[in-house]
């Protein structure tokens, strides 16, 4: 579906939109106020809404769908991203000022790697017909293994790249300010904001390995596939904001995604034999993340108030 003119029509959009971001509303280190992150993630969801209209009138209602249920699966993975992020925030101590900045690069970085795992998986289902199917089963193993393995431990430490960048770099002990990087003595430093953004990164390629052939499972279409993925990010910033103090109560929603996920990996193994249209799959994910979050909401146990006198 997209030709030259919508690919780079679109990157550029996206690149004037991040230029904005960093450069103008978010020049200067701060808090994220609740308000501000209301805005920015309803902003967001209308744009990505809007481009879906788009989709739907000048390609047909079929393209359509396939954006709405990809941009639907990719949302609902990032969600999932934000507990992590969450995590990896508390354990490091990152100040609230600068929490906005460190996603803002992260997701940056996350445009270009998941566009190249994109252009990759793309090429992949064109030329050899069984990675379907087998993106099927790996999709269904990943549900199962989200069911048995509730936590959302984070071993950071464990990670190669992590563990060569903190021994062979020079890190200062404590932040400062936005900075990722100084020069100290004429010695170049890196911070720990720097490490805890390559934590996001690398978390980030690790969740892509899911998301990214989920939506193979819906549309083999390469801008659909991107377009969904790259809308779901650009809004988990004010999403994170907006959600950071109340994800705890969507103890349920690991649940609804390893079902989500179980779903679509059986849908690209069944395939071949069972056509499990579009407006289905856009229900049955839908409708299972919505029971998720719900069951969340009416099962969390009520605060007990505390006893007259008692601290």
């Amino acid at each position: 579906m997209g030709t030259p003119i919508l690919w780079v029509g679109f990157n550029l959009l996206v690149l004037l939109a991040l230029a904005l971001d960093l450069g103008v509303f978010h020049r200067k280190a701060h808090k994220i106020k609740l308000g501000e992150a209301v805005f920015g993630s309803a902003l967001w969801i209308t744009l990505a809404l809007v481009f879906g209209w788009g989709i739907w009138h000048w390609h047909g209602e079929q393209r359509g769908l396939e954006y709405f249920t990809g941009y639907v699966i990719e949302k609902a993975l990032s969600v999932d991203n934000l507990f992590v992020f969450l995590v990896i925030f508390r354990t490091f101590q990152v100040p609230e000022a600068v929490q906005h900045r460190v996603l803002a690069w992260g997701i940056l970085g996350a445009l270009v790697m998941r566009g190249v795992m994109i252009a990759a998986g793309a090429v992949l289902v064109a030329r050899f017909q069984w990675i379907l199917p087998a993106f099927g089963v790996f999709l269904v193993y990943t549900g199962l293994h989200m069911l048995w393995k509730r936590e959302k431990a984070v071993h950071y430490e464990k990670n190669p790249i992590f563990r060569f960048a903190s021994s062979h770099l020079r890190v200062t002990k404590e932040y400062r300010g936005e900075r990722f990087f100084l020069k100290d003595g004429g010695q170049l430093f890196a911070t720990p904001l720097f490490l805890v953004l390559l934590i996001v990164e690398i978390t980030d390629v690790t969740f892509a390995v899911d998301s990214i052939p989920a939506i193979f499972g819906i549309t083999r279409d390469p801008f659909i596939v991107y377009t969904s993925n790259v809308f779901a990010i650009l809004g988990l910033r004010a999403l994170y904001f907006l959600l950071a103090d109340v994800l705890d109560y969507f103890q349920y929603l690991g649940i609804g995604l390893a079902v989500v996920l179980m779903f679509i990996g059986g849908k690209m193994v069944a395939d071949p034999w069972v056509h499990i249209s579009v407006v289905l799959s856009l229900g049955a994910v839908g409708g299972t993340l919505l029971l998720a979050m719900l069951i969340s909401v009416l099962t969390r146990p009520a605060k007990k108030k505390k006893e007259p006198g008692t601290g």
